[in-house]
């Protein structure tokens, strides 16, 4: 059982902004810990040692845990946590923080949390699935005019894409066609979710959870599609703002009672406790709120904008996690909005060329020395001839601020966004003008 103590030895495993903004919280506990990333990038050197692996080297980071004899790992992204890393590690005797993967099948497969949502009551849109391509096809070729908008699902973890709106059936029947039959996602395809298409305000809201107690985080809204006004393309996401103005506190209570404590009393039935961060991916419908989709981890790039947001000690809650007195603990924020920006690579979330030097302006380092904004690497290398960092990924950087409001979140981070230059950078113009229309 992890034990808090001064200088505890702590490993995240992952290597984007949201392991970055993971490590930053970290950093400000007062137990001051020894932070390590595996294979994290460049641009966390300042906060912790950045070793070399693979998220899906199990062995590996095994053997970097006995080399660095770490106290407590944190399971970050959604492939090693559904392939059973926090197991194996737990197995050698090594306490992490994240779900087993028999919990994590919650983000894993979309079959198995329609169908654990619909034994437990949940809300969320009605859906049938599909393993056969020939049924799913007939299944849309049976649909009227009137029966769409569809959403289609890969089963499967699929980066974040594996999710189309269809408009009309034939745009259904072509989807279909890339997932199932041309393997688009690979594995993640072989089965599908077509869904009911849902409208309404979305919101993300994470909560820490030590499978019987939790503790709801901020809300927030993420920015996923490329272009303003959320047209085409989904990716990774492009933006958030936090809170989500949205989600009032009587909505937030509603989703605790018919959905957060329906999920965990679930899962600890089943004998599969989810000890974590559980992702709530929500709608807030005319009927009310529904899930869209669990995540079993911080989300990216939610957890860019909620974590500095965090007034109370990151690694206290996360090692209650493990331990299962989270109820000790409480989970405070600082008052005001939080904005969080991507800057991006020309072509993102298409092709793109990596290797663009990164120029920062003298007055963006300067806020950051301040503390005024944050910065979160997330796509980066260094380029050891330049002496410089260069891009290494379709999502970039995260620029993060918070203000009092809206206005001055927004003011912050994009007045700082352009003290950042990269040949193709671009981003969004309107994050967090959604969730506030009335600016």
């Amino acid at each position: 059982m992890p034990e808090l103590k001064e200088e505890m030895k702590v490993l995240v495993v992952g290597g984007g902004g949201r392991e970055h903004a993971i490590l930053e919280a970290l950093s400000r506990s007062p137990y001051r810990p020894e932070l390590f990333v595996t294979p994290g990038n460049p641009g966390m050197r300042d906060l912790a040692q950045v070793l070399p692996g693979d998220v899906m080297d199990f062995e590996g980071i095994l053997e970097t845990c006995k080399a660095e004899q770490i106290d407590f790992v944190v399971v970050s992204p959604d492939n090693p946590l559904c392939g059973g890393l926090v197991d194996y590690l737990e197995e050698e005797g090594f306490p992490c923080f994240g779900p087993i993967k028999k919990a994590a099948r919650l983000e894993g497969s979309k079959a198995f949390a329609k169908a654990f949502m619909k034994e437990h009551g949940i809300p969320t849109a009605s859906y049938e699935v599909f393993d056969s391509v020939a049924e799913a096809k007939a299944y849309i070729e049976n649909m009227s005019e009137e029966d769409f908008p569809r959403v289609l699902k890969a089963d499967g973890l699929a980066l974040g894409k594996g999710v189309s709106i269809c408009p009309d059936q034939s745009t259904a029947l072509e989807d279909l066609k890339l997932i199932m039959e041309d393997h688009k996602f690979g594995t993640s395809g072989d089965k599908v979710v077509i869904e009911e298409f849902m409208t309404g305000p979305e919101v993300s809201l994470l909560c820490l959870s030590d499978g019987k107690d939790y503790k709801v985080l901020l809300s927030s809204m993420d920015h996923k599609a490329v272009g303003e006004g959320n047209v085409g393309p989904n990716t990774g996401g492009m933006g958030v703002v936090a809170p989500n103005p949205y989600l009032t506190k009587d909505l937030e209570n509603q989703v605790v009672r018919t959905i957060l404590e329906p999920t965990i009393r679930g899962m600890a039935k089943a004998g599969t406790p989810f000890k974590g961060c559980l992702f709530l991916g929500l709608m807030l419908t005319a009927e009310g709120p529904k899930v869209i989709e669990y995540n079993a981890r911080f989300g990216d790039p939610e957890a860019e904008a909620i974590l500095p947001m965090l007034k109370s000690d990151l690694l206290a809650l996360l090692v209650a996690c493990r331990k299962g007195n989270l109820a000790d603990f409480e989970a405070e924020f600082y008052d005001g909005v939080s904005l969080t920006l991507m800057l991006c690579s020309e072509g993102y979330p298409g092709s793109y060329e990596k290797g663009k030097v990164i120029h920062f302006a003298p007055e963006f380092t300067e806020k950051l020395d301040r503390g005024q904004i944050h910065l979160y690497h997330s796509g980066t290398a260094w380029n050891e001839e330049q002496k410089a960092f260069v891009t290494n990924g379709g999502r970039v950087l995260a620029i993060n601020a918070r203000g009092k409001d809206l206005d001055e979140a927004r003011a912050l981070t994009y007045g700082s966004a352009l003290e950042v230059c990269f040949d193709g950078v671009f981003y969004r113009q309107d994050i967090g003008l959604m969730a506030y229309p009335d600016k």
